[in-house]
């Protein structure tokens, strides 16, 4: 059996964990640190077990003629992933997509002549987020078939098959209108399934955030939502994610980042903007006035405050 995780001795020696720890991190972007050492430990035992790999170093093996990275290292990331969402979660900052950001990027686009407004859910878990601005749209009166497109997309291959199936347990609802539950959900024997209506709003992509030629297939982006993901980065990590999504954003287009994250000392490309309902990052539009840096700074002094309370 693989090394005991409930004494107080190491489950793998220094070296060991230094190497799984560069392996996950150069594949995914997810840092491990000392102070994050046993969840990983912990979780590469349960892979071991259900492999029935008896030491490290042969599972190291295992991983190291994994050349196309799609087999045990995509297990692995399966395991070690972090996936705690449900729908609605942060509405303010759905309300100022729906109410301001998507009614906004809708003149604009019209005004081009161009089609509906792209929305992509970076790092979307088993699908709860892109459903939830679906069924927001639906609700502020846009027809999310014509005027918008919802791409969703994660690392993890278990989320995104359970994303697509569009089934949830008690749960995912904590936040969830009753109404909204009964309006757009079937239940049955205890779990919930997403309608027909919002399902073929989204298209489901497995990708990977540090993957640049994947991500490259999808097109220009309005909308980039990538909330409660850079939590498990590193500076450098963050850093080129967040390059990545101002790549793909159009300019004038927003980025929405999880409340407890900015980009404070990781870029500056982006400007912030404060909506009605929310703080959110744009990119800025040539030949338009970029605001003062100074004014800039105070507005994200007074959205922490008002985060932190």
């Amino acid at each position: 059996m693989p090394p005991a995780i409930d004494n107080d001795e190491p489950v793998m020696k220094d070296r060991e964990y230094r190497w799984f720890a560069e392996l996950v991190r150069s594949h995914c972007g997810i840092s491990f640190g000392t102070d994050t050492r046993f969840l990983l430990e912990r979780r590469i035992a349960r892979r071991m077990r259900e492999l029935g790999i008896t030491s490290i170093s042969a599972y190291q093996y295992e991983l190291r003629n994994d050349s196309r990275r799609d087999g045990e290292l995509a297990a692995l990331i399966d395991e070690i992933t972090t996936n705690e969402t449900y729908f609605f979660r942060e509405k303010s900052q759905l309300r100022a997509l729906v109410g301001e950001i998507l009614p906004e990027a809708l003149v604009a686009r019209r005004e081009r002549g161009t089609g509906p407004v792209s929305v992509w859910s970076a790092g979307c878990s088993s699908g709860e987020e892109p459903y939830s601005i679906v069924i927001l749209a639906r609700e502020a009166g846009f027809d999310p078939e014509r005027d918008l497109r919802v791409y969703a997309s994660d690392i993890s291959r278990r989320m995104m098959k359970r994303a697509r199936s569009g089934t949830y347990r008690e749960a995912s609802f904590r936040e969830t209108d009753p109404a909204l539950r009964a309006r757009y959900f079937e239940e049955k024997d205890g779990a919930w399934t997403v309608s027909d209506a919002v399902k073929k709003c989204v298209d489901f992509i497995h990708l990977n955030l540090m993957d640049r030629s994947r991500i490259a297939l999808l097109g220009a982006m309005d909308v980039i939502l990538c909330r409660n993901v850079m939590i498990y980065f590193d500076a450098d990590t963050k850093r080129e994610v967040i390059q990545t999504f101002e790549d793909k954003l159009r300019p004038g287009g927003h980025l929405l980042l999880g409340h407890s994250e900015s980009l404070i000392n990781v870029s500056s490309g982006l400007e912030l903007r404060h909506l009605k309902n929310d703080l959110v990052y744009r990119k800025p539009v040539p030949g338009l006035l970029r605001p003062d840096p100074w004014h800039t700074a105070a507005i994200r002094a007074i959205g922490d405050v008002e985060r932190s309370r």
